[in-house]
């Protein structure tokens, strides 16, 4: 499985990041202008907000689904068991805890400027029986759309006690048209190849790594896959180490027509009952 290194400067990239997302809906990108110091305040800042008890103040809005959710608070799509994980949620419009800078929003928009890029070139370089398809530019889906998610994800240390089956995140597929993620503090995520084998998601700290969501497939007939991905649990010494990770989910506004089957909004309270957050 070949996941392509893409720089986001280069004449080449949007027929690359289309020939990557048919091949494993995933890539990487480099030179994407955000500063890695801004990527290193922003864990620093939420990792003294999940070892902080304050963290309880903010539990999540079941109605907004904004806010904290404690550990083992979601499952994947058809997964009896929670994941390992406490998270985050901060949609548009939403004020962080006071403790917090300004960094999280600056990357948060910064990532959102890249995904507008990306969306952009995938509205220009997918065949034109593609292009067809789209109700609007997949640019515009998520323009003002208060459903743009950015997640911040904490996987504790493993403790050896855990439930037989359960792992930081078990194999599930993203809902959204596409996920930017800023390289975890830890390694790994995995992606599922066609014949159902698993392979290490590469990308050094400060890259982005990029995959095809739910909408972005259902939005596309098919032509793009949202392709199986999850976090498996570290041995050795690595079990005794945190992991962080802070996607960043493009959605679109939820009138969005994605098919003649789907609006954006009845896609996504279908699929948040099926993870088990509503």
């Amino acid at each position: 499985m070949k996941i392509q290194s893409i720089p986001l400067s280069a004449k080449s990239s949007p027929q690359k990041l289309v020939e990557s997302f048919r091949d494993t809906g995933f890539a990487v990108i480099t030179d994407h202008g955000i500063l890695l110091g801004l990527v290193q305040k922003v864990y620093s800042e939420w990792q003294e907000f999940f070892a902080s008890p304050t963290k309880f103040d903010f539990i999540f809005d079941k109605q907004t689904q904004s806010g904290y959710f404690p550990f083992k608070s979601e499952n994947a799509k058809d997964s009896p068991i929670k994941d390992l994980k406490e998270f985050y949620h901060l949609y548009p419009g939403k004020v962080l805890p006071p403790t917090f800078t300004s960094a999280t929003i600056e990357l948060r928009d910064a990532l959102l400027e890249v995904g507008k890029t990306l969306l952009e070139w995938l509205d220009s370089d997918s065949p034109a029986e593609v292009r067809s398809l789209f109700s609007v530019p997949l640019a515009g889906m998520s323009v003002g759309s208060n459903r743009n998610l950015f997640r911040v994800i904490h996987y504790p240390p493993l403790s050896g006690t855990e439930e037989a089956g359960a792992i930081r995140a078990a194999a599930h597929e993203d809902i959204n048209l596409i996920t930017l993620l800023p390289a975890s503090t830890e390694m790994g995520l995995e992606v599922k190849d066609s014949k159902g084998n698993w392979h290490s998601v590469p990308g050094n700290f400060g890259d982005v790594v990029i995959n095809v969501g739910d909408m972005l497939q259902e939005a596309s007939g098919g032509f793009y896959k949202s392709t199986t991905h999850r976090v498996v649990n570290p041995a050795g010494a690595a079990a005794m180490r945190p992991r962080y990770s802070m996607p960043l989910f493009v959605h679109p506004r939820g009138e969005v027509k994605l098919s003649d089957r789907y609006t954006a909004e009845s896609y996504l309270i279908q699929r948040l009952k099926e993870i088990g957050l509503i």
